[in-house]
């Protein structure tokens, strides 16, 4: 296994390449901590990696400002010990609109989820 004894943190794992790199990733044998939005989706997905014999806590919301992204690795540290990768896979996709009629808000919310919280 090619991630044994490594730690994942994997934001945007509740859908589309962040899903599937956080499978990936506990199929080759990584601990993953996954973070996103949607609950639900977080819940079948950790439970999913368990139940393959892997090993994935998840934490709700979205890494997109210093106290947000401090709660994913002081969750990752807690858990496992150590925080080796991480991945920002994460996007709003559900406010998708013509710049010209997004108002600013959602342009702050959209520029601090997609970049600023990958810095």
């Amino acid at each position: 296994m090619k991630l044994e004894n490594k730690v994942a943190l994997v934001d945007g794992a509740d859908t589309g390449i962040g899903n599937e790199i956080a499978k990936l990733f506990a199929n080759e044998g990584a601990s993953i901590v996954l973070v996103a939005r949607k609950k639900e989706a977080l819940e079948s997905l950790t439970n999913q990696i368990n139940a393959n014999g892997g090993r994935a806590i998840a934490v709700e919301g979205i890494a997109s400002n210093e106290e947000d992204v401090q709660r994913a690795i002081s969750t990752a540290l807690d858990a496992f010990g150590k925080l080796d990768i991480i991945i920002k896979s994460v996007e709003i996709e559900d406010i998708i609109s013509p710049v010209a009629d997004m108002g600013e808000g959602i342009w702050k919310l959209d520029l601090n989820v997609d970049l600023t919280g990958a810095i």
